[in-house]
């Protein structure tokens, strides 16, 4: 626990001084190295990303050709309420998450949170950044979520709450699973150390693929007395990958 508050303090510092030097110095599209003056991405590449619009599942987010609600839905109902998402996760939106994930771009952070921040319609008691473990920790040095999160919390004035819940554990990462084996993965990965009762929860990460870590997270989440549980998330992995610029 120390060693996790030590390291997002650092990050956080770092992520600070990271943030002003961008705005000292004129700095170049992460994309296409055009002039992008303090942002990450130039305006042209930021109206081209891969948007997720609807009509989408009101729960889980998959792209519907009509309805409200997929079928996985409606035959097993995940634990978790709804889906606040932008993007699906394909490229280039899965190289930016990959550049803050593995590449430590810390500043990539900011427009993947305003991104998200944009699409939230909705106020909820507490926000979890999407819980590692000790060992991923680290690591990689730091929670991308995490870093996600706070910046969220500061747009939507969304109370964070980084020790509420925790991961216990350390199994293979998720994205190096079949997707079958992924809820088996992260079962019983979670713990709660707080009571809840009646609260409206949002936990945040970085990609939902087959929704099992948010799944299993949010079931703890509610054993521990939360009344609602949504998954703010900034991409949305998809079975059928799209082709960049387009939307659903």
């Amino acid at each position: 626990m120390i060693l996790s508050s030590l390291s997002n303090s650092y990050f956080c510092f770092l992520n600070s001084c990271l943030m002003i030097g961008h705005r000292l110095v004129l700095q170049c599209c992460l994309l296409c190295h055009a002039n992008s003056g303090e942002r990450i991405l130039c305006e042209n590449c930021d109206q081209k990303l891969p948007r997720l619009v609807g009509p989408i599942c009101g729960q889980c987010a998959t792209p519907l050709p009509a309805g409200h609600r997929c079928g996985s839905c409606l035959a097993s109902p995940p634990y978790f309420d709804r889906l606040v998402v932008p993007f699906p996760y394909v490229f280039p939106i899965d190289a930016l998450i990959q550049a803050l994930k593995y590449g430590g771009r810390l500043t990539v952070s900011r427009m993947l949170a305003d991104a998200l921040a944009g699409k939230i319609d909705e106020r909820v008691d507490l926000l979890i950044p999407m819980p590692i473990s000790g060992a991923r920790l680290r690591e990689r040095g730091f929670n991308q979520a995490h870093e996600i999160a706070r910046l969220v919390s500061r747009v939507t004035g969304t109370e964070l709450a980084v020790d509420v819940c925790r991961r216990v554990g350390h199994g293979p990462p998720q994205a190096m699973l079949p997707w079958q084996l992924r809820a088996r993965n992260v079962r019983g990965a979670f713990v709660c150390d707080a009571g809840l009762d009646g609260m409206r929860i949002a936990v945040l990460d970085d990609v939902v693929t087959t929704g099992a870590t948010l799944n299993e997270i949010a079931r703890v989440l509610k054993r521990a007395g939360a009344a609602h549980v949504s998954g703010w998330c900034v991409a949305r992995a998809l079975r059928h990958a799209v082709t960049p610029g387009s939307t659903f």
